[in-house]
């Protein structure tokens, strides 16, 4: 599945988001990841973000698509993170 996650944390908590977040997802730019994982990787990012953030305070905004097939990803402007994929 194919996953963008938009986050808006204190900025303590919101450090430690960022830098979970970049061992699972492409950084994107700010606080907006995406990727492609699968069920029980994204069920592990949840339960992470889960952990990190204030629930009463912070904002976690998840996309979840089927399969890269169906999402067109556009860019006005600066490409803050070219999507290069490498191995």
């Amino acid at each position: 599945m194919y996953v963008i996650i938009i986050y808006d944390a204190a900025p303590k908590r919101g450090a430690k988001l960022l830098k979970f977040l970049r061992q699972h997802l492409i950084w994107i730019q700010n606080s907006v990841f995406e990727g492609e994982v699968t069920e029980s990787q994204f069920a592990e990012i949840k339960s992470g973000i889960n952990t990190i953030i204030n629930t009463e305070k912070d904002s976690v905004i998840y996309y979840n698509h089927g399969s890269n097939t169906y999402v067109e990803r556009g860019v006005i402007g600066i490409e803050r993170n070219a999507m290069d994929t490498f191995i």
